[in-house]
């Protein structure tokens, strides 16, 4: 009977467990290969999603993982090493190059990272310009919480994007190639062609400086009044091109940035790489 019963303490956890975690679904809908990859925020919650922090993802394939209840501060996003243009489609001219040993963020032209194919568990953010999608799922009765960010503080676009869910919440998405009209001045990096792979953001480029700057929302602008979207460089063709999508710091007041769903619906997610209307 205590055998009996520990069984059914076990497969009731187990239950738990599964019941606990949402399935998350990234899907390369792009006609080139991906990087996509996983960083949690460890200062902020200790849950992480059952997947490598960075995998190879051939075009038109998926991977599906879980990803825990209380999983905070995460965020997913593509690592791509360059393109060139053929009969007027953006392809990938090369996958990112994790052959030769190098573990640093060079080894993408745009979204790499520290660590090689696999993020760094601490460090391994991916370095701008990069298409983000960002969660906190709602733990005791709070919301999920989950944007697709083309541009913030730090982060530019390199590749279209759009976050789906199963509940008919709303979408959050930027499907627009934001780099193939990209501003000049935040047009980089470039690949071997001299043609651009990704769009910085105003404050990426270092278009007003970094410390003290209206485009970073930094200094004297660290507030939302003091940093409104109007004072923020190139705001426009960010937001314009991706009105349901995070473009700066402060872009809440939109909105249409940041948006939520009801944690007890338990949504499941999909990321679409290239959604068709890109």
């Amino acid at each position: 009977m205590l055998l009996i019963g520990a069984s059914i303490a076990v497969a009731s956890s187990l239950a738990s467990t599964v019941a606990a975690a949402r399935t998350f679904t990234v899907f390369n809908q792009c006609n080139y290969t991906i990087w996509p990859a996983i960083f949690t925020d460890l200062n902020v919650g200790s849950a992480v999603p059952d997947q490598a922090r960075g995998w190879e993802l051939p075009a038109s394939e998926s991977t599906v993982f879980q990803v825990p209840d209380n999983w905070v501060s995460g965020r997913i996003w593509c690592r791509l090493r360059g393109y060139h243009i053929v009969a007027q489609l953006v392809q990938a001219r090369h996958g990112c190059d994790f052959s030769n040993g190098a573990t640093g963020p060079e080894t993408c032209l745009t979204g790499g990272c520290n660590g090689g194919l696999e993020c760094d568990a601490h460090t391994g953010t991916g370095i701008p310009p990069a298409t983000l999608a960002e969660f906190t799922l709602g733990i005791n009765g709070a919301a999920d919480s989950y944007d697709d960010t083309p541009v913030s503080v730090v982060d530019g676009h390199n590749i279209p994007m759009r976050i789906d869910n199963t509940k008919r919440c709303p979408v959050a998405d930027c499907p627009v190639d934001l780099v193939a009209k990209c501003p000049g001045p935040l047009a980089s990096p470039m690949d071997a062609n001299n043609k651009a792979v990704g769009c910085k953001t105003a404050c990426s480029a270092g278009l007003s400086g970094y410390v003290n700057s209206p485009d970073c929302c930094s200094g004297n602008f660290s507030s939302p009044a003091a940093c409104p979207s109007s004072g923020v460089q190139y705001y426009s063709y960010f937001k314009g091109n991706c009105p349901n999508a995070y473009a700066y710091a402060f872009d809440e007041s939109s909105g249409t940035a940041l948006w939520s769903c009801d944690s007890s619906l338990k949504a499941d997610y999909t990321i679409t790489f290239c959604p068709s209307s890109s």
